[in-house]
């Protein structure tokens, strides 16, 4: 048993040997797990030479494959984002019936395998479908075009916002919303003064997150997209066509698209905790009970 340090009992994982074989463990893993496939990527995108790598991006399917993936994440990435903030704002300041309900609603799309999600929007929008006949009718096209592949990455994605604010508003309370509606200020002027200051970076962190699984889905997508080259595969089913045609040098160069835009989020998310950790350290404290309303007064009024 270890001795007492600075007076204090001892804690697990103090032992010298205990505390290195547990970092050294967690190191292979991440080499193993994540460093070495980023590596493989890396490697084998520029095996051929940078003349191949660039005639492999430059390719006509690959760049519509690119595009179609960023229309959509700009589609579906706003969309989350609205309904995110909207429904953390709902959920943390009001009180009303069907409150844990909604909250439900929203972990529906982590617990369903985005496979699932994308037959279910073929039972919904499909010829044989709820709304099929009535959109054949209409000539409207969901599935197997770019409506259908938005759909399915805002179900995949929607609770990325709001699983980042929810907590974060319910810590904060309602007292400073409270304050400035008593002081006359609008609800919109209450958001955009009061709200939005104080969850801006825990807003900004699950923006990042949604862009990057909305970028990287593959499951609901490969069901509702049709797979048509040139058309309605996005980078993620592009890569996989590439691999299937035994294309390994244009597979590994969109690979190394995905492998960047995980990095960026990755150093995205580094840089908005210590942004958000740094003004939470920084924010003076609020104990004395005016203050809040001192503080709601003097943001409504700037």
């Amino acid at each position: 048993m270890s001795a007492p340090v600075n007076g204090r009992p001892p804690r697990v994982g103090d032992a010298p040997v205990f505390r290195r074989a547990l970092i050294g463990i967690v190191l292979a893993l991440v080499a193993i797990v994540i460093i070495a496939p980023l590596a493989v990527i890396g490697y084998q995108a520029f095996s051929q030479g940078l003349a191949v790598y660039a005639a492999a991006i430059a390719n006509p399917d690959t760049l519509h494959a690119i595009g179609l993936t960023v229309v959509t994440a700009l589609i579906a990435v706003p969309i989350n984002t609205a309904f995110g903030v909207a429904a953390a704002w709902a959920i943390t300041k009001f009180d009303f019936r069907g409150r844990r309900l909604l909250l439900v609603v929203i972990e529906i799309p982590f617990s369903i395998s985005p496979i699932v999600a994308g037959v279910a929007y073929l039972f919904v929008y499909g010829l044989q479908g709820l709304f099929g006949p009535a959109l054949e009718s209409a000539d409207i096209k969901i599935l197997f075009a770019l409506p259908g592949i938005v759909l399915a990455s805002m179900f995949v994605t929607a609770p990325f916002v709001a699983r980042e604010l929810i907590p974060l508003m319910q810590a904060q309370g309602r007292d400073l919303e409270e304050a400035a509606t008593s002081l006359g200020a609008s609800g919109w002027r209450t958001f955009f003064s009061v709200t939005l200051p104080n969850i801006r970076w825990a807003l900004l962190y699950g923006v990042v997150l949604c862009n990057a699984r909305v970028m990287g889905e593959f499951g609901a997508v490969s069901v509702v997209s049709g797979n048509i080259r040139g058309q309605t595969n996005t980078l993620p089913l592009h890569i996989e066509l590439l691999y299937h045609d035994y294309q390994t040098a244009g597979a590994f160069a969109a690979a190394s698209i995905l492998a960047l835009l995980a990095v960026v989020t990755l150093v995205a998310k580094v840089l908005l905790e210590r942004q958000g950790a740094g003004r939470a350290r920084r924010r003076p404290s609020l104990a004395a009970p005016a203050a809040a309303p001192q503080t709601a007064s003097a943001e409504v009024s700037s």
